[in-house]
């Protein structure tokens, strides 16, 4: 993602700054999709694996990221609690 567009990318809600969601993150990001275990905040299970998001830095929500554009849409956002094994930073 360009760094440019990165630098001025908040989340929608709480105007928290993002960063690129790491390799090990989008592991287990995708392995909670793979297991029907991952929704939307709106309630909607993702079926998808996700190529590309961005997180808050408070890494609380994960953004999917579609052919290079943001989804930056609220209900679209990912919560991260529902990740059990989420990484640490």
């Amino acid at each position: 993602m360009d760094k440019r567009l990165l630098d001025i990318l908040c989340c929608p809600v709480s105007k928290t700054p993002l960063r690129s969601l790491a390799k090990r993150e989008l592991d287990v990001l995708n392995d909670g999709i793979s297991a029907g275990k991952v929704d939307t905040v709106a309630g909607v299970s993702l079926r998808e694996r996700v190529s590309e998001g961005l997180i808050t830095i408070d890494r609380k929500l994960i953004y999917r990221v579609e052919d290079g554009i943001p989804v930056m849409l609220p209900e679209e956002g990912i919560g991260t609690l529902q990740l059990s094994d989420f990484p640490a930073v």
